[in-house]
């Protein structure tokens, strides 16, 4: 049977499949309606005489005659915030390539009316506005709702009031301008911490602290050209954060879908921090026509990233983008053979079960260069020829270790461009099937990561395609997940003959195919592992919810893999799957480079912050070809220790409790409840130790440190890692004082029965 009768037949099966829960839909009985009323939103909304005042439980919003949209925290009484409005507006729009800044709100005529919905009931306020030298009349809905105090949700409507056609360029929402000495009169203005959930480039941090020079823009959903990697970076989470000792904010859009926009953020002149939500409309509006933005929000918040990433995604799971339940198996410990790089054979898989076995792990990861090409999937000849894969995994599972096969869904290789030692061939898929490709604007072929080509993800029989290669992968293949690499942004699609209604059809379909891949592997092995890795960067809106294990992605320190595991803990669950991915990568000499040594041997990063190890060590008989992650006896001692420690313990099957402020709390810390006990873990280092390094004062802390969220009672501390009692202490919060190099990994053990 040809490829494309195989397409043919899983699309005749979908639109079966479709039809059939269609039908069963429609013979279901109604359900019935509760006779419960709905409960009254606890927000208050108030029309003064120079805006309007929303107040929640934790916060207060207030909307002021310039349009500028200002969030406070409550606490202890006080309203706290970063917001320096001073006249300032909250909006800018571009309108014919002028800027548009006549807008009149009218505040006193504002709309107050109940707001119920998907995320709960709360209070909705319709503002009126007009721009007399555009002619265009805005409306603006703003919303609170009881579920998500700390939050506002804004959004617009254009609607050209000529009597002739006015292109509407781009729109600003969200404007802000912060200032950090609001809640410190002694700091510099820009002096806060940030997050930013773009994906820009590999390896660059996503948390910083703001610099008085700074400027980024922060676009989403976009192929980002790196290197000479056309699609070297680009996706994205569309959260920007804030945040000093106090108080938090953060701004954004709440759609479920990856949008095009932009977050651009920048240090003024007088050192403030200027940021808004930008979307490049590029619409012609005709008279009488509208133009509607999509819903973006400000949160307001104590603490720093992990907060309003926590709501935001709690937001979009109620709005229908839910969170994946986990198996056990997402938890495990996993060995990757990229070490070996992409030449990896047969025989040098095979040679590692014993180590793994040796060292308590029971998965392995067959990783980039066994196939023939991007596109088709199909072995290697000369390194897995015939059914030389099948038979790996077969001889892996008799051994009892699963496996999962690497590959990038959606690229295709078009005969351009090539990687080191190979020049790109044309797929057969693409042969057979060259409509299905993703063409840019220009009518050209569009360029995916590594300067591929890429299919379509809206085109059905694409979908059908990637439907039936996963099927390979795990029924046929007996694979048990996958590891998903080089996840970036899909190009806009202007095919012609897709017919598609807009060319970012292509960039919010790209979701549909890894939610196909995931939902056909658990259904054929329900204790899969699918992981999804960004590499280097944040993940994107368009497929984070469609996987088991999220990744720190390539980190180059052990600061962004601890960063990293909050950051997903935050926006999966504080239960969620995260792999550290390998630990060799937690300190790099020369990163990106053709240079770069990984001496990286820092599991207590991984293990502290509640992630899931992982590593890509070779035999110690490559250590000539392989010198800096081959496994040389005294490096597979601590490998022993630590993944046994983590075997024994399972921290990340634990809650992540969300007690320390990044940036402000000295040392680092994080907090991680499991059966009853409190695990801490601090650290004094952005990178990872040496093996038989000698005292480093640079790397040593001495001080009182603060075990939070205790249960009252009494406790005794246990350094696990050392098995040693280091003292006893008394709930909520312990004070001890305290002397360690790198890292202290503690564990509270109630001594009250």
């Amino acid at each position: 049977m040809t490829a494309q009768k195989l397409v043919q037949g899983v699309v005749r099966l979908i639109l079966l499949s479709s039809l059939l829960l269609l039908c069963a839909c429609q013979s279901q009985k109604p359900k019935s309606v509760s006779s419960t009323p709905p409960r009254n939103s606890a927000a208050q909304v108030k029309i003064e005489g120079d805006g309007i005042r929303l107040k929640s439980s934790t916060g207060e919003f207030f909307f002021d005659s310039s349009g500028y949209l200002a969030a406070s925290l409550l606490q202890d009484g006080s309203l706290l915030t970063l917001d320096e409005a001073n006249g300032n507006s909250g909006q800018e729009v571009v309108v014919d390539g002028r800027k548009v800044t006549d807008f009149v709100f009218d505040l006193s005529r504002a709309q107050i009316s109940d707001a119920s919905g998907k995320l709960g009931v709360g209070k909705h306020v319709q503002i009126h506005a007009s721009s007399k030298i555009s002619g265009l009349a805005e409306t603006i809905d703003l919303e609170v709702y009881d579920d998500f105090p700390g939050m506002a949700i804004l959004s617009s409507t254009f609607h050209n009031n000529t009597d002739h056609e006015i292109s509407v360029e781009r729109v600003n929402l969200q404007e802000h301008r912060f200032n950090a000495a609001t809640q410190d009169a002694q700091v510099a203005p820009n002096n806060m911490w940030a997050f930013f959930g773009s994906s820009l480039q590999w390896g660059k941090d996503e948390v910083i602290q703001i610099p008085p020079k700074f400027s980024q823009e922060n676009p989403f959903s976009v192929p980002i050209a790196v290197d000479g990697d056309a699609g070297g970076a680009g996706g994205g989470i569309p959260v920007v954060a804030f945040w000093t000792r106090n108080v938090g904010e953060a701004i954004g859009h709440m759609e479920t879908l990856p949008l095009t926009l932009s977050i651009p953020v920048e240090t003024t002149a007088d050192h403030r921090i200027a940021a808004s939500v930008t979307f490049p409309t590029e619409q012609r509006l005709k008279s009488g026509e509208t133009y509607a933005t999509p819903r973006t929000f400000v949160a307001v918040y104590a603490g720093d990233y992990y907060e309003p990433l926590k709501q935001w995604s709690k937001a979009l799971d109620r709005e229908g983008l839910g969170q994946p339940t986990s198996n056990s198996e997402d938890y495990a410990v996993s060995w990757c053979s990229w070490g070996y790089r992409n030449n990896i054979t047969p025989k040098q898989m095979l040679e590692v079960i014993p180590t793994l076995k040796e060292l308590g792990i029971h998965w392995a990861t067959l990783d980039d260069g066994w196939y023939n090409n991007y596109g088709d999937w199909q072995a290697r000849a000369d390194t897995f020829p015939g059914d030389a894969v099948q038979r790996l995994v077969r001889q892996f599972h008799d051994q009892g270790i699963k496996a999962q096969i690497w590959w990038l869904p959606l690229a295709v290789e078009d005969g351009q461009y090539g990687e080191p030692g190979r020049k790109f061939t044309t797929s057969e898929v693409l042969k057979q099937h060259p409509d299905w490709l993703i063409l840019d604007r220009d009518g050209k072929t569009a360029r995916f990561t590594r300067n591929l080509a890429v299919l379509c993800p809206a085109v059905p029989e694409v979908q059908a395609y990637y439907k039936q290669l996963t099927e390979k992968f795990i029924r046929d293949w007996d694979f048990d997940g996958h590891k998903l690499d080089n996840i970036f942004a899909m190009p806009r699609c202007f095919n012609p003959k897709h017919h598609h209604k807009s060319p970012d059809d292509s960039v919010r379909a790209m979701g549909d195919v890894y939610k196909l891949i995931f939902e056909t592997t658990r259904a054929l092995k329900p204790n899969s592992v699918t992981q999804s890795c960004p590499c280097g960067t944040p993940p994107s809106l368009a497929w984070f919810r469609y996987m088991d294990q999220a990744v720190t992605a390539d980190p180059i320190s052990s600061l962004q893999v601890r960063r990293r595991i909050k950051m997903y803990k935050a926006l999966l669950g504080p239960k969620a799957a995260v792999f550290g991915d390998h630990v060799e990568l937690t300190r790099i000499i020369d990163p990106n480079t053709h240079k770069a040594q990984q001496l990286g041997i820092d599991f207590a990063s991984t293990l502290g912050t509640g992630g899931v190890p992982g590593t890509k060590f070779t035999l110690d008989n490559y250590h000539s070809q392989f010198p800096y992650i081959a496994l040389t006896p005294e490096k597979e001692a601590y490998w022993k220790k630590w993944i046994a420690l983590y075997n024994d313990n399972m921290l990340s099957q634990g809650e992540f409790r969300d007690l320390y402020t990044f940036g402000y709390d000295v040392p680092e810390a994080y907090a991680i409840e499991k059966d009853g006990k409190m695990f801490y873990a601090f650290y004094n280092t952005p990178d990872s130790p040496s093996l038989g390094a000698s005292t480093n004062s640079r790397r040593t802390w001495q001080g009182k440190i603060e075990l939070r969220g205790l249960r009252d009672g009494n406790y005794k501390i246990v350094d696990y890692v050392n098995n040693k009692e280091i003292g006893s202490a008394q709930g909520p919060i312990a004070v001890l004082n305290v002397k360690f190099e790198d890292s202290l990994l503690l564990v509270a053990v109630p001594t009250d029965h």
